[in-house]
C-alpha cells in the first residue's frame, strides 16, 4: 500500500473546531509540520475535509 506525505501549510488560527481536532487526528499542529499517512479511504476523508489547509505529496 502506497503513503502520502502531508504538510500543514496555513495556520489553524480561527479555523472551526471540527477542522482543528481533523488536523490533530491527522498529527498536524503547527505550520511546517509534516506527517506520513497510509493512502486510504479514511486519510482521503480527512484530506478532504481540510484540504484547503494542506499540501498533499504522494510518496513513490
Amino acid at each position: 500500500m502506497a503513503n502520502i506525505n502531508i504538510k500543514l501549510v496555513k495556520s489553524l488560527n480561527g479555523r472551526i473546531a471540527k477542522h482543528k481536532a481533523t488536523a490533530e487526528a491527522l498529527g498536524l499542529r503547527k505550520i511546517g509540520d509534516t506527517t506520513v499517512q497510509p493512502d486510504n479511504a479514511a486519510t482521503r476523508g480527512k484530506i478532504a475535509h481540510i484540504g484547503y489547509l494542506l499540501q498533499v505529496t504522494e510518496e513513490q
